[in-house]
């Protein structure tokens, strides 16, 4: 059953092929014996899966049921898990019990899933590898020297060795789409504001948004249509309806235009990627699709942008982990200066150390203008140049990353080499637009995503353009070896 598609399962539970409490034991089997070798979980929650599987059980053979009852998930150790240890994948979390569920959470509980337990990620998620984890590396299953990808590495990997049939993730700057690249899996991040971030733990919070990761485009949009919605405990949760994204999957793509940026084929995209990306693109003009050249010329400036607006909003969300509330507190300090500086010393690891000194030195008095404002500007543009070229077109569709997963501690030495691995998903983030990752081949073994970015709350039109291709395709079937 665990190859299955959500919808496959979903059909398989309402005519009582299995049980949720049978398909739970199945994926908790799995991800008990996967996960020594992956390091994809922080917490597997066997109790409290069993005790929902039993609960779904029941709705089930009442008939209040609903698309994703009794289907075992995973959640990022970003949201807050009401009586679950939620990590952050740092130390200085690494006690924190959350007291209350993050709204995403208490969707997927409404709806009847079944938390499975909560995916390892890069500490506060920051990076784009899964290294930087109090917890460890995590591995990706298709080549266990490599990385899974980050921030969402853990989620990926979960879903590539079907350790759980789905899993929640989070985007800050390409954390969804990147990793599922990498993994060979589908995600989207969807329009800013679209998912509530209440109760996910805060990292740059004019960036970050939740959203689904899974086999196939069909089974984000069954994800989606839960997750998403209007959440008056988020004052940047968007006042939308939320469409059945499920409904529109089939529409036909004659007609479509999709725009191809210049910018996102050019110097440093991997030459088997971009014959990966060129077969795709022939993919669809078999269905019909339209290409025309775009141009996204502020691309360049997304990197540095993003890593200063982020590392700033950053320096200031986690200003509140000081030892005196929750979190870490070191041992016996002298005064309350000393139990600041000595917590947050031991309770930080070093990418997210130098993220918060960056930021904390771009807000500074003197280099605000200079720094942070600047980037404040550039974002704009970033956002005109997407705007300007939606004018013409429907989509865009480029590589999510330029090269398949690199080895791990490849990269770890050379911070600016690992942040120029999200080139093509920071910019999405900046603009607050949606987008989303698809298998669409493999490179050196490894398989290769195909990014699709479309306007503000497209989301349908992109899971419909992904669906169609995955209708005529199989590489979102493909599993590693040895899984």
């Amino acid at each position: 059953m665990h190859k299955k598609t959500l919808a496959q399962l979903s059909a398989a539970l309402q005519a009582k092929e299995i049980s949720s409490v049978e398909l739970t034991q199945e994926f908790l089997a799995r991800a008990k014996q996967f996960n020594e070798q992956t390091n994809a979980y922080i917490t597997i929650t066997e109790d409290l899966a069993l005790q929902q599987a039993k609960e779904a059980d029941a709705r089930i053979a009442a008939g209040n049921t609903q698309a994703l009852t009794g289907i075992p998930l995973a959640h990022k150790d970003i949201f807050c898990t009401d009586g679950i240890k939620t990590s952050c994948g740092s130390k200085m979390l690494d006690s924190f019990i959350a007291p209350y569920n993050a709204t995403v959470i208490e969707k997927f509980n409404a709806a009847g899933a079944i938390c499975l337990g909560k995916a390892n990620m890069d500490e506060f998620a920051m990076g784009s590898s899964n290294e930087n984890s109090f917890y460890g590396v995590v591995k990706n299953p298709w080549d266990l020297n490599c990385v899974p990808g980050g921030s969402s590495g853990g989620s990926a990997a979960v879903v590539a060795a079907r350790m759980a049939a789905a899993a929640t993730g989070t985007d800050t700057g390409g954390s969804i789409r990147q990793p599922a690249s990498f993994c060979g899996i589908s995600g989207i991040k969807p329009t800013y504001g679209r998912v509530s971030r209440y109760g996910m733990i805060a990292y740059a919070s004019s960036l970050d948004q939740g959203g689904p990761m899974a086999q196939s485009a069909e089974d984000l949009a069954m994800m989606l249509e839960v997750m998403a919605g209007f959440d008056p405990k988020d004052s940047t949760s968007a006042q939308k309806d939320v469409p059945q994204y499920s409904a529109a999957m089939n529409d036909s793509l004659e007609g479509v235009k999709i725009g191809l940026p210049k910018e996102y084929f050019g110097e440093g995209l991997d030459a088997e990627v971009a014959t990966v990306v060129e077969t795709a693109i022939e993919e669809y003009k078999k269905l019909g699709v339209e290409f025309a050249e775009v141009s996204l010329p502020n691309t360049h400036l997304s990197v540095p942008a993003y890593y200063v607006v982020a590392p700033a909003e950053c320096s200031s969300n986690l200003s509140r982990f000081d030892g005196a509330r929750f979190g870490h507190r070191c041992e016996d300090p002298k005064d309350l200066e000393d139990m600041y500086k000595r917590s947050r010393g031991e309770g930080f690891g070093e990418e997210v150390t130098r993220r918060i000194l960056v930021g904390t030195y771009a807000l500074s008095a003197g280099y605000y203008d200079a720094y942070y404002l600047k980037a404040q500007k550039t974002r704009r543009l970033i956002s005109d140049d997407f705007k300007k070229a939606f004018a013409d077109v429907d989509l865009i569709l480029g590589p999510t990353a330029p090269t398949t997963a690199f080895g791990i501690g490849s990269k770890t030495d050379d911070p600016i080499s690992m942040y120029l691995s999200d080139i093509y998903t920071i910019a999405v983030n900046l603009a607050g637009i949606p987008a989303m990752s698809i298998p669409a081949g493999m490179a050196g073994g490894k398989p290769v995503g195909l990014q699709l970015i479309g306007n503000y709350f497209d989301e349908a039109k992109l899971l419909n353009a992904a669906h169609k291709y995955q209708q005529v395709t199989d590489w979102h079937q493909q599993m590693p070896e040895g899984f």
